[in-house]
């Protein structure tokens, strides 16, 4: 008799992805300046350490926030208390007001339309089991977040369809692209729910445009399906052009009240635009009522404790703090992104040109051996084992093209941005090196040798590929 249900035993939960295993061998040895100099950098990791010290600051001047105080007296006992899984009111609003906030105050959020979550994790993963039913799809642009296919997939049994994107056109989303997929979807006898974008984009670090949001809002109301827009890096931008949310098109195209008004939802987070994750605040934005209160039910499963409700509630109201640390974060990002792109061109490195979010979009499609995801999995190897990076390759992103990673910059100080780009571009000359000595040989070869020879020689060296993957 099996004694553990086929959701525990099943693999569906991604965690065998390359973007995981690497997390797994950096974890096994972890660099320290002092303690393992040597040691894997963990460039894979999307976290935003660069204004704890605004944070700290704030909580040294404003000890009752963190003292669980009020006017002096202690409130332990009120917030440890059972509370419902609606959240405090107070946090809403201020939660509401920092999300308009980032937005540039160009629209306002009602805080009843706003369902609270342990993270944006629980918020996608919420909202997928509100809008669709287990074997319906959605469709996302590539390259996409990793962790969408534990997010969305994984417990409700939703299904993802790519939208197929390229760097012919900086990776923006096309009409042609998005009925693709939608096609694609049908002949695998899948029910379209709805599309699912990530603006700022997550692998890209890119803003989507006006015209790529008025062309999903026109796609969704021609297919009669659903828009999620997870905007959980709407306070991370750093350059224009400026963050557009979804929200503000919907505005002013004067679609308040018709049925594309309720079948567009935000999902938002304090993990990235406040480098909290281990707060784990998410939240739901939507104007459906039924979406609203269904969501507000399952949110019982992961609430967010009313502890931590209240210190942010005191923080996200302190205008003058919240206008000062998303500014002062932004310029810090910004000087942090320009290190790493100045770091990857002396190496002889490009990326996509971004202006948001805490990574790079990186383009190595010129160290591989071979135009394949064999070759970008080779590639990344070296990357992680050799050189002691551990970034996130494009094909975990599930982009269409081999040889793109995502290299986050965010999570470390500049002394170890500085070692890690050292580490790559002696590598990068090592690999240059010995790739034009493999070309020259292989010309070479090619020139004296008859037919014969060439077929023994590719087979010994789809014999080499197989032992190294060993």
């Amino acid at each position: 008799m099996r004694q553990l249900s086929t959701k525990a035993t099943c693999n569906s939960h991604g965690q065998d992805s390359s973007y995981f295993l690497g997390w797994q061998e950096y974890e096994k040895n972890p660099y320290d300046e002092v303690r393992n100099p040597k040691g894997i950098i963990q460039m894979g990791l999307a976290e935003n350490q660069l204004s704890f010290d605004l944070l700290e600051s704030w909580l040294t001047e404003n000890p009752d926030a963190a003292g669980f105080k009020r006017g002096g007296e202690s409130i332990f006992r009120e917030l440890a208390l059972f509370q419902d899984y609606h959240g405090l009111p107070d946090f809403k609003k201020a939660l509401v007001e920092f999300m308009a906030e980032t937005r540039g105050n160009k629209v306002s959020f009602n805080p009843n339309h706003l369902v609270l979550t342990a993270g944006a994790t629980s918020a996608n993963e919420t909202l997928m089991f509100c809008l669709a039913e287990a074997g319906e799809a959605f469709l996302l642009p590539t390259p996409y977040y990793p962790g969408f296919d534990r997010d969305l997939k994984w417990r409700t049994g939703v299904e993802i369809v790519p939208i197929h994107c390229t760097s012919s056109n900086d990776f923006q989303i096309t009409e042609s692209a998005l009925e693709e997929a939608y096609q694609e979807a049908h002949k695998r006898n899948l029910r379209v729910k709805g599309v699912l974008v990530t603006n700022p984009s997550n692998p890209l670090g890119t803003t989507m445009s006006r015209s790529e949001l008025n062309l999903l809002i026109n796609f969704i109301t021609a297919k009669n399906i659903h828009l999620i827009s997870d905007e959980i890096y709407s306070g991370t931008v750093f350059r224009s052009p400026g963050f557009v949310s979804v929200m503000e098109v919907l505005k002013d195209r004067n679609c308040d009240n018709t049925q594309v008004w309720n079948r567009v939802h935000i999902v938002y987070s304090l993990s990235k635009d406040l480098g909290l994750p281990g707060f784990r605040v998410g939240a739901i934005y939507s104007n459906d009522e039924m979406v609203v209160a269904a969501a507000t039910k399952m949110s019982s499963f992961g609430l967010v404790s009313s502890q931590t409700q209240y210190l942010l509630s005191a923080l996200l109201s302190d205008k003058k703090f919240t206008k000062n640390y998303l500014s002062e974060n932004q310029k810090r990002l910004e000087q942090r992104h320009k290190m790493l792109v100045r770091g990857l061109r002396k190496a002889g490195i490009s990326c996509l040109e971004s202006n948001a979010g805490l990574f790079c979009w990186v383009d190595m499609r010129h160290l591989l051996r071979s135009n394949t995801f064999d070759a970008e999995m080779d590639l990344w190897k070296k990357i992680v084992y050799a050189v002691g990076l551990n970034i996130s390759p494009g094909h975990s992103c599930h982009c269409a093209e081999p040889g793109w990673f995502r290299v986050c910059f965010a999570n470390m100080s500049e002394k170890t941005l500085n070692l890690a780009m050292q580490r790559l571009k002696a590598f990068v000359v090592d690999s240059t090196a010995k790739l034009n000595n493999h070309h020259s040989s292989k010309n070479s070869k090619r020139k004296s040798s008859p037919k014969w020879v060439f077929r023994l020689l590719s087979r010994d060296c789809h014999r080499d590929r197989e032992s190294d993957e060993r």
